[in-house]
């Protein structure tokens, strides 16, 4: 029996207890390392905070590809490594845009653009003419052929769920949207319908 006031023996010694504390360690940064590094911003974030202005990059000469997403989307997060190469690969060549649903400021391209799905992509040649639209997620490699296409300038490859848009709406981007105040209410982006 232990003598009152001391404390029972530990059932560790203090090797023990300095290798437990290095395995806990090592597991925290491989935590760490897998969920992007240190840095606290993910793909996602990080694109969308380098993304040039919408305008400005309709209006740069270079085809560019406008992301319609949410923080909460996990298609939309899914896709963000391989947006994220592409951007680098094709920097200077083409431009890669980001607008989040959930911001009122986009509100009005969310209309011009019949944003009623996310992650929802549209491609604009070099005069910033429209090309096409993507709705749903894709995977890395078809996100390289529909930048390699823009960059080329040759058509958007034939996959499911992209298309040339509407006459409607293949009026140049830079236009400014037409008010919609008349137009019967439409489902929004959150709605994935």
């Amino acid at each position: 029996m232990a003598p009152s006031g001391s404390s029972p023996p530990s059932s560790l010694g203090r090797s023990e207890r300095m290798v437990l504390a290095a395995v806990a360690a090592v597991l925290v940064l491989l935590m760490l390392w897998l969920r992007g590094g240190l840095h606290p911003e993910a793909p996602l974030e990080r694109l969308a905070r380098q993304s040039p202005e919408l305008t400005v990059a309709l209006a740069d000469g270079r085809p560019t590809v406008v992301e319609f997403y949410a923080d909460w989307c996990e298609a939309c997060r899914s896709m963000a490594p391989a947006m994220e190469r592409i951007e680098r690969q094709q920097r200077g060549r083409m431009d890669v845009v980001l607008l989040n649903v959930d911001n009122p400021r986009w509100q009005p391209e969310l209309e011009r653009y019949d944003v009623n799905g996310i992650p929802q992509l549209e491609f604009f040649d070099a005069t910033g003419g429209s090309v096409g639209r993507s709705i749903g997620a894709r995977s890395g490699a078809e996100l390289d052929a529909l930048a390699t296409a823009l960059v080329d300038g040759t058509p958007l490859p034939q996959l499911a769920g992209v298309g040339a848009v509407s006459a409607l709406v293949e009026t140049t981007a830079l236009e400014s949207a037409t008010p919609q105040s008349q137009a019967a209410p439409q489902a929004g982006p959150r709605s994935h319908g």
